[in-house]
């Protein structure tokens, strides 16, 4: 039986650095101390690593990230992530807008084919059946970032603990006391969304408070889509006193429906976002809201991709990271 083979993550672990710089040892970049240099080497040589196969091909030093568009402040947070993780290694990131659909065109992978990537990031999109074996008969590593519902399981993905950010954002609006409580989500296709729902649905049915689906919306992760979804609860017969918005763009959406009804936030109506976005700090008032670490989701996908050739046998590593409630001036307790 052949031995398993050295990861460049356990030369790392071993040396004591990161795993960008066993790559930058590897590749012979200049910008590593000769004293790490050695130390990486001789691991190297007593771990046994062999690098990959002859007549494989070489970094090219680029690699591709496709959103589903550049209409949202979350976006800039995920491409910091993703840049100062390739910058690290020399990499640059090639950006596409998916526009909402299926990543992968015909003239995209022929792009693609011809000048290669070292990898690719799919972020909140899907490859379309066809892109998907093309990049596998490209030798294109995929990492999905916050994958759709339904995606391929044989990509690693990165995520965020959406479920537990649902039910943490909705525990917080119950201990205010309030009890008509509804729920805006993005497309109803999206895993994100569904699961951010079901912490919601949790968070009532723990503090029995019976789910009226007259109160749950999907529709875009934007303020158009919040707006929507804010009038569509607010005109119900027993309006909410509180919204769990799953983005801040929603939030702010929720923020202008309230303003046009004459309604205070948080005195008449509380809110709380996701997502944590630059300016949720400077709304007024300052958004409650559930902070997705998207700057270390994007790097994570980055640094996977980077590590893809050396990645151990076995299933695809699923990276799930934590979320947590930030609480500002948007919510308040419910009125007697």
């Amino acid at each position: 039986m052949p031995s398993r083979r050295v990861t460049i993550a356990e030369i790392a672990a071993s040396a004591g650095v990161s795993v960008p710089t066993v790559s930058k040892v590897l590749n012979g970049r200049a910008d590593v101390s000769e004293t790490t240099r050695k130390r990486v080497q001789q691991i190297m040589v007593d771990r046994g690593y062999q690098r990959r196969a002859a007549g494989a091909q070489r970094p090219v030093g680029l690699i591709d990230m496709v959103v589903p568009g550049l209409d949202s402040p979350w976006v800039v947070d995920v491409l910091r992530g993703a840049e100062s993780e390739a910058r690290k290694v020399g990499s640059q990131i090639v950006l596409t807008s998916a526009e909402g659909a299926p990543a992968g065109d015909r003239r995209w992978l022929d792009r693609l084919a011809s000048r290669r990537s070292d990898g690719l990031v799919l972020v909140v999109s899907e490859a379309a059946p066809e892109a998907v074996e093309q990049l596998r008969a490209l030798h294109t590593p995929v990492v999905l970032l916050d994958p759709v519902g339904g995606s391929d399981p044989s990509f690693p993905t990165v995520g965020a603990t959406n479920w537990a950010g649902g039910l943490s954002a909705v525990e917080h609006l119950v201990s205010l006391g309030h009890r008509r409580i509804a729920a805006l989500s993005g497309p109803p296709q999206l895993a994100c969304s569904q699961e951010r729902v079901e912490g919601y649905r949790a968070a009532l049915g723990r503090a029995d408070i019976a789910v009226d689906e007259r109160l749950v919306r999907f529709t875009e992760f934007t303020t158009s889509g919040g707006l929507a979804g804010a009038r569509a609860v607010l005109d119900a017969p027993d309006p909410p006193t509180a919204i769990f918005a799953g983005s801040d763009m929603q939030a702010f959406g929720v923020f202008h429906e309230a303003a046009a009804r004459g309604l205070r936030i948080p005195e008449d109506l509380s809110v709380v976002g996701f997502d944590d976005v630059t300016f949720s700090a400077l709304a007024t008032p300052p958004l409650t809201t559930v902070r997705q670490p998207l700057t270390r989701m994007a790097a994570e996908a980055v640094r996977i991709l980077l590590d893809a050739d050396d990645a151990s046998p076995g299933p695809p590593p699923r990276v799930e990271l934590a979320t947590h409630l930030v609480v500002r001036g948007s919510t308040g307790p419910v009125r007697r």
